[in-house]
């Protein structure tokens, strides 16, 4: 077992001292005070008077495997560790700092751990800061779902990804655990076959929202609506949880937007857990991988908080569905946009820019910017094509010193929408617009070859290389 020596017995030494020895501990006690020696004495405490800046006082504790070195006097705590460290490298030393500048003072004379009672009680005040606003938030979460007479909207931004379907199920879940029924609507398509796969495998429910009537619903929850480079809208919303600030002010009952943590599959997650609800595994294994998608699987942005709560969910998800998920099969017309943009590839250093014609499945796109990242030198690639009367890019980067989402924004934003992160972006770019010849089928060729041109070079040049020097091959 391990024996302890307390050097200098103020306050938090003593409370330190008290601990230990509740727990069994054998702790010997240094001081100069001989009052508070007699005091510690008195409570039947091992207890010594010497001033810990004395040399001989690394001999009385040379016995000791562990030291803890506790005065309020920094220059004592200095001088202690020093001698300490002059005699034995073998004892493991804790001292006590007063500022950052004594903590590496302290750190360089040979202190194992130094900690600052002042950032402790801050660190500790923080934490119970954040319980109890999470105690107090997940209540009047729960009095607005209480609220709802007929049924609740669950509403995700257009097209949703993984992190707001796994976000509107758990808040479904918490829904369903007070007795309300709800739906998850959403606009747009289901797109990528990643996120096709995700929805099937999990049996996730969602209600297009051309097929609801809005009368039927008296409370309206807002879950991942904002995204990334898109405006949100400015519909009615009794509850908003989010990750991305919203622009418009929508005088809910409830709001809970965090842009310092990563994904809002993550602040459903604390509340799951505050409000201690049994995870359903498919819950769980979707919030897993809306935490995973939405952090570039904890490569992107991730906080401690993404963290805390990945773990807690780890133990109930299904992996073998997540596999499934993450390696979904790859359909014939993703195979023929892939084999395109491979043969239409031009490269700029470690850049790959690609046209892969026209196309019927957008989501083709992504997949073969995401396969065409793994060609060696290869750190950022763009792949686009033209569908009905549109043009739709897809760009992935592992640059870290590029932003994607902002080299999109320069290239495109006064002609296209742009949407994405640092690492994953798109744009959509209406044709008439951008070349001003009305799609048909007599001129396709011209209009491919205009696109071609045009948007090859503004990305080289957004992305700070010349391109007129393509080259095509790896």
């Amino acid at each position: 077992m391990s024996t302890y020596a307390i050097l200098g017995c103020g306050s938090v030494g003593h409370a330190v001292a008290e601990e230990l020895v509740e727990e069994g501990k054998d702790v010997l006690i240094i001081d100069a005070d001989e009052g508070r020696v007699e005091a510690l004495r008195d409570q039947d405490l091992d207890a010594r008077q010497d001033d810990i800046r004395d040399e001989r006082v690394a001999d009385a504790v040379a016995s000791r495997d562990v030291i803890l070195i506790m005065s309020s006097d920094v220059e004592a705590n200095a001088a202690a560790v020093e001698h300490i460290r002059a005699r034995s490298e073998d004892q493991f030393v804790v001292a006590r700092a007063s500022d950052p500048v004594s903590a590496d003072r302290l750190t360089t004379l040979g202190a194992d751990v130094v900690i600052n009672p002042s950032a402790v009680i801050a660190d500790s005040a923080l934490r119970a800061l954040e319980t109890g606003e999470l105690e107090h938030k997940a209540r009047q979460l729960g009095e607005v779902i209480d609220g709802t007479e007929n049924r609740m909207a669950i509403r995700v931004h257009r097209s949703p990804d993984p992190d707001s379907i796994a976000s509107a199920a758990a808040l479904k879940l918490i829904a369903s655990s007070r007795d309300v029924e709800a739906d998850i609507i959403y606009e747009g398509e289901i797109g990528h076959q990643e996120n096709r796969a995700f929805v099937n495998l999990l049996g996730i429910e969602l209600v297009p929202a051309d097929e609801v009537n809005p009368a039927e619903y008296d409370t309206t929850a807002l879950v991942d609506h904002a995204k990334a480079g898109e405006p949100d809208s400015e519909e009615r919303a009794d509850i908003i949880i989010d990750h991305y600030e919203h622009e418009h002010d929508h005088d809910a009952e409830f709001t809970d937007i965090r842009p310092s943590v990563s994904s809002t599959s993550t602040i459903l997650t604390k509340y799951i857990q505050e409000l201690d609800l049994s995870l359903d595994q498919h819950v769980a294994t979707a919030l897993l991988y809306g935490i995973r998608a939405e952090t570039l699987d904890f490569k992107r942005d991730t906080t401690p908080a993404d963290l805390t709560a990945a773990a807690y969910l780890y133990p109930f998800a299904d992996h073998d569905t997540l596999e499934q998920v993450e390696s979904p099969s790859m359909s014939p017309e993703t195979l023929d946009v892939l084999a395109e943009a491979i043969r239409n590839r031009e490269v700029q250093g470690s850049h790959l820019v690609s046209n892969a014609g026209f196309i019927r499945d957008r989501d083709a796109l992504t997949q073969a910017a995401q396969h065409l990242l793994n060609l060696e030198g290869i750190t950022t690639t763009a792949v686009f094509a033209i569908a009905d009367d549109t043009i739709y890019l897809a760009a992935r980067s592992k640059d870290i010193r590029m932003d994607i989402g902002r080299v999109l924004e320069d290239a495109f934003d006064d002609i296209g929408e742009t949407a994405g992160h640092s690492t994953d972006a798109s744009v959509e770019i209406p044709m008439g617009i951008f070349t001003g010849i009305e799609v048909s089928d007599e001129n396709r060729e011209t209009l491919l070859e205009l696109t071609e041109e045009a948007v090859k070079k503004k990305l080289f040049q957004a992305m700070g290389v010349d391109g007129s020097d393509g080259s095509n091959g790896s």
